[in-house]
C-alpha cells in the first residue's frame, strides 16, 4: 500500500521526465488542505450541489487514493467541509480535488489531507446522493478516469495513465 504521508515527486520534475504522457490541468485550483503535495490513484464523483456521494465515498477505505469531484465548477454550495475531510483522513485518503467549492477553510488547513478546490462557500449542499461514482470526468479538457494516477503540488495537478 502507498504511504499517504510520503512526499510525491514535484509535478514540474514529473512533467520534465514524462512530458506529454501526463495531462496538466490549467485551472488555478486553491491549496486548502494541510498537505500541499499529494498523489495517488484516482476515484471520481460527479455531482452538482449535492455532496451525499462525496461523503459516502470518503467514509470508505481510501487506500491512499485521491478523490476527484466534478461539481461542474459551481461555487454556489460547498461539496466538502471539515467533517467529511476528517473522515477522509480517518479512512486513509491522500487527497481530494474539487472542481467546485469547499467550506471550513481554516479547519481544512489543519488536516493532514491534500485539498484543492476552485474556492470556498459556507453554504451547505443537498444530501440526497444525486450524481455518479467512478464516472469518467472531463475537467478543463483533461479526461480523468478512475484508476489514473494524480499528482498534485503547489505548481498544479497532473494526471497520467
Amino acid at each position: 500500500m502507498t504511504d499517504p504521508n510520503a512526499r510525491p515527486a514535484a509535478t514540474a520534475d514529473l512533467y520534465d521526465e514524462h512530458g506529454e504522457e501526463l495531462q496538466s490541468l490549467s485551472l488555478q485550483f486553491q491549496d486548502l488542505g494541510g498537505r500541499q503535495a499529494f498523489s495517488g490513484p484516482v476515484r471520481t464523483v460527479r455531482c452538482r450541489e449535492d455532496n451525499g456521494l462525496v461523503k459516502s465515498v470518503l467514509n470508505s477505505a481510501g487506500n491512499a487514493a485521491v478523490l476527484v469531484v466534478d461539481g461542474g465548477g459551481l461555487l454556489t454550495t460547498a461539496l466538502m467541509g471539515d467533517m467529511i475531510a476528517a473522515a477522509a483522513v480517518e479512512h486513509g485518503w491522500a487527497g481530494v480535488v474539487v472542481h467546485g467549492a469547499v467550506r471550513d477553510r481554516e479547519a481544512l488547513a489543519g488536516l493532514p489531507l491534500g485539498v484543492k478546490a476552485l474556492g470556498t462557500n459556507p453554504r451547505k449542499s443537498a444530501k440526497a446522493g444525486a450524481g455518479e461514482v467512478d464516472a469518467v470526468l472531463r475537467i478543463d479538457g483533461v479526461v480523468i478516469r478512475p484508476g489514473a494516477m494524480l499528482y498534485a503540488d503547489r505548481d498544479g495537478i497532473l494526471v497520467g495513465y
